[in-house]
């Protein structure tokens, strides 16, 4: 009588362990696991698209943006709707990342905008040092001239940006070009200067890389007397000593 309960228990566990192992009693909704499909790469870059990507990343100076669309055959001479390159874009919102990166991929830094303003032309009237020596490294044509037909150092000067002037006449830049208005470098100093220190250095530097004091705008007014008519008694200075 033992035996036989022991031989049904036996049994009765055979037939449970069956029971559990039957695909019939999994709970339902609970699918077999399926594989996971393969990631579908995301579509090449089109150039047209790369391009709209480098004008926007040169406008917010991400450079890993410029890198990626460069790499994606984006267009380096691309215009927005002003006429700006992407290397003017950068170079007017004085982005020196973006723009030196754009300038080491053979963007042309002699390109103009709309305004007729290129990355060399408006680092120079704007004193945007770092852009402008870049530019200069990378070919910049230092006669180039703006709507006003003046080169850069004319700006410079007027603004008395003192180091970019310096830069812009060891780099070659002529002296005594006369732009549209009838003025060189030296009467734009003065004219449409305000006398400051700066004024009075950058004058300095002018007449010491040789420019011509006597040159008279179209008036027939010479520096001289731009200056003294404006009370700039150190700019009349400078002019007389290298008059004597």
């Amino acid at each position: 009588m033992r035996v036989s309960r022991i031989v049904v228990a036996v049994s009765a566990a055979a037939v449970l362990a069956a029971c559990a192992a039957d695909p019939a009693d999994e709970p339902v909704g609970q699918p077999a696991a399926t594989p996971s499909p393969t990631p579908t790469p995301p579509p090449a870059m089109t150039a047209e698209g790369a391009t709209v990507l480098l004008l926007d990343a040169a406008a917010a100076n991400d450079t890993g943006a410029i890198a990626t669309a460069v790499a994606n055959g984006a267009g380096l001479e691309a215009r927005d709707g002003s006429g700006r390159t992407p290397l003017v874009v950068a170079t007017k919102a004085n982005h020196v990342e973006a723009a030196l990166a754009l300038l080491a991929a053979d963007a042309d830094p002699n390109a103009k905008d709309d305004l007729q303003d290129s990355a060399f032309l408006y680092a120079g009237a704007e004193g945007l040092d770092e852009i402008l020596a870049a530019t200069l490294r990378h070919g910049a044509d230092v006669a180039s001239t703006n709507r006003f037909g003046g080169t850069a150092l004319i700006p410079a000067s007027e603004h008395a940006h003192v180091e970019t002037v310096r830069t812009l006449i060891a780099a070659g830049v002529p002296v005594d070009h006369v732009n549209d208005l009838g003025w060189t470098a030296l009467h734009e100093a003065i004219v449409l200067g305000n006398g400051s220190d700066r004024h009075v250095e950058t004058v300095r530097l002018l007449i010491a890389a040789g420019a011509d004091v006597t040159i008279p705008d179209r008036d027939g007014v010479s520096p001289r007397r731009l200056a003294a008519a404006r009370g700039y008694t150190a700019i009349v200075a400078e002019i007389d000593r290298a008059a004597a």
